[in-house]
């Protein structure tokens, strides 16, 4: 996609796409990025800004968040006649991959809250006990 000027924008299927990975725990603009990244194209943070319709500096936290999770890297980048080179991103895990590790997070704190709860259970069965 780098380079086409096309107007794209996401797909009611794509925005409820990414609707889930916010309500899982991605940011709301990382999902959205995250989601038109998946369609498999290099893309400017241009690019990005146009289609998915947020401001740089939010398509520059959003790309922060994806790298730090090392979903999306540059790869590249491009001059556009004088000035700084533009950067190139890439998706370089499979959806599968991301689904697998926000499945292992949501199970990790899910288990830790389950273990906390118990926790309680035995704290107040304790002081239960004290008092007899």
């Amino acid at each position: 996609m780098v380079g086409d000027n096309t107007s794209l924008q996401l797909s009611d299927g794509e925005e409820e796409i990414a609707e889930i990975f916010n309500d899982i725990g991605v940011k709301r603009n990382a999902s959205r990025v995250l989601v038109l990244m998946i369609r498999g194209f290099d893309l400017t943070s241009r690019e990005i800004e146009r289609v998915c319709d947020i401001r740089q500096p939010e398509v520059s936290i959003a790309l922060s968040d994806l790298e730090n999770r090392k979903w999306v890297k540059k790869v590249g980048q491009k001059s556009e006649n004088k000035g700084r080179p533009v950067l190139i991103y890439h998706l370089v895990k499979s959806v599968d991959d991301i689904l697998d590790e926000l499945k292992k997070v949501i199970v990790g704190d899910y288990n830790k809250k389950l273990n906390e709860i118990e926790k309680v259970r035995e704290l107040l069965k304790e002081r239960v006990v004290e008092r007899n």
